[in-house]
């Protein structure tokens, strides 16, 4: 197998998940946000394209609004920006709904992206599928994003049931799901992070029940 071309995909660590309506509630957000700043400090050191994503909606918007104190990303986040190679608005849940990001990837021959950021639930589940019929591989790791707890009249699922469900599932199928430590391990060795799939996941899973 050949060595991942990657790029890190930091999709929307902005101040609306710590001090705006969306608040991160697992894993811990400040913790989470601190594995974020250790993946960009270790994909610079790698000399691995850095991708800084923020959602951007209208002035009038209840969240994510252009310029407002919540749109701005975390301060540990905004201190490393120039770290950038690029930088995305988007205004959908995919980092590549009508962003050009997939024609970014192309032109520099990057065939992998890991994700980070927020939330799981939403930005990072949409942009691991989207992948997919792009023939990009994905990465997402584990401790360096988030979810929300949920309740609506479908259902109600806590924070850490959302994000644990979500990452068996992006593991068997979507994604390799790994903490940072590990895929910083893996960056440096310029191998490739192990990943599940559907067949074996259903069967570990019958087999559990």
């Amino acid at each position: 197998m050949s060595a991942p071309r990657r790029a890190l995909i930091v999709i929307d660590a902005q101040q609306e998940y710590f001090e705006g309506l969306l608040p991160i509630q697992h894993p811990d957000r400040d913790e989470s946000v601190s594995r974020v700043r250790e993946a960009i400090d270790a994909a610079a050191e790698a000399g691995t394209p850095i991708v800084v994503v923020q959602h951007q909606l209208p002035a009038e918007a209840p969240v994510f609004a252009v310029d407002s104190a919540t749109w701005r990303n975390h301060p540990d986040i905004a201190a490393a920006e120039d770290r950038a190679a690029q930088r995305i608005a988007k205004q959908f849940s995919s980092v590549f709904a009508g962003t050009g990001l997939e024609e970014w990837l192309r032109e520099r021959d990057i065939d992998t992206v890991t994700l980070v950021g927020y939330m799981t639930n939403n930005c990072v589940l949409a942009s691991a599928a989207a992948a997919e019929p792009l023939g990009i591989a994905v990465e997402v790791l584990s401790d360096a994003t988030g979810a929300i707890d949920l309740a609506n009249d479908a259902g109600s699922a806590s924070a850490r049931e959302v994000h644990e469900t979500l990452m068996a599932l992006l593991h068997s199928n979507w994604a390799a799901v790994a903490e940072t430590q590990a895929w910083t391990a893996a960056l440096r060795s310029g191998e490739a992070l192990a990943k599940s799939d559907l067949v074996t996941s259903a069967a570990q899973g019958r087999a559990r029940s």
